[in-house]
């Protein structure tokens, strides 16, 4: 077996596994079907293993192509990492790209005006905006700066706590007076609650400030915390929404405030290695300044 192993083919293959066709790689590749075809052989020929089976469906990844496939992640998280850390021009002007993860609900109705105001100072800078949940991995490099409802555990990392944002139950007015006010957790069972799907670590967390509310009690169920807050904005029940969030909307009206909240530590944090990185600088200072404002309500 040929032991050396180019990245353009592990590129190639993710873009196959994640398409399932040569031609759905292609395209998500840029490269014509033949050459995608072409890496492919080439990496089977190095491996000496059958990586795809045909199938009426598509291509079907053997055990040997799904072995791969984190190796290959990492690399592309490298290479990405490498990317935006060779687009820092250096100097005192901030430029090159920063890759920035943060949840849904942070990313779309907090960081889009910081991101606004970074591009107007600094018109050097390009700006990725990961949305996602999942805790990424900055030691790894799968972002360089994340802004986190969890205390960072890694030695590594620089942050800067911002303060708790708290979370409460809220609902559309027209909502309640259709339903009625609840006045307790147990009149909440007579309404219609907006809530999350999957039971991760992180709900388990907050479980016991939630009152005996479990995934049962939810008659609209989602894991997309934006998706969430737009049935609550529609009208269709009662659900959490972050209180800064919630006080920029008067349309939405508190329910069990002297019952329910939920303080989300939040923190900006980066690899310490980026210290002198000024595009990573700018951003990390410009991100705690616009949560601060946010979290104060400023």
């Amino acid at each position: 077996m040929d032991t050396t192993l180019p990245w353009e083919l592990l590129h190639t293959l993710l873009g196959v596994l994640r398409e399932g066709s040569l031609s759905g790689a292609a395209r998500v590749l840029g490269l014509t079907q033949p050459t995608v075809g072409r890496h492919i052989a080439a990496l089977e020929a190095a491996l000496g293993q059958v990586l795809f089976t045909r199938s009426p469906t598509g291509l079907l990844p053997t055990e040997a192509a799904l072995a791969l496939r984190g190796h290959a992640e990492q690399m592309e998280t490298a290479a990405a990492a490498l990317q935006r850390a060779a687009s820092s021009r250096g100097g005192n002007e901030p430029a090159g790209t920063v890759r920035v993860t943060a949840s849904e609900v942070i990313g779309i109705e907090v960081l889009a005006p910081v991101f606004a105001a970074l591009r107007e100072r600094h018109p050097g800078l390009v700006l990725e905006l990961a949305l996602s949940n999942r805790v990424q991995d900055l030691l790894r490099r799968e972002a360089d700066i994340a802004v986190r409802m969890t205390p960072p555990e890694q030695g590594q990392l620089i942050a800067r706590r911002i303060g708790a944002i708290d979370i409460g139950l809220h609902a559309l007015p027209a909502y309640l007076d259709r339903h009625g006010r609840p006045a307790s957790f147990a009149d909440l069972a007579g309404h219609t609650l907006i809530g999350f799907d999957a039971v991760t670590p992180f709900i388990r967390a907050g479980a016991r400030r939630l009152g005996g509310i479990t995934r049962d009690s939810f008659a609209l169920r989602c894991d997309s915390d934006i998706a969430q807050l737009a049935l609550i904005r529609a009208g269709a029940g009662i659900g959490v929404c972050q209180l800064p969030l919630a006080r920029r909307e008067p349309a939405l009206e508190r329910v069990l405030a002297d019952q329910f909240t939920w303080p989300l530590e939040t923190w900006v944090a980066m690899h310490e290695d980026l210290r002198q990185n000024a595009a990573c600088r700018a951003v990390f200072d410009a991100l705690v300044d616009g949560l601060a404002r946010y979290v104060t309500g400023g």
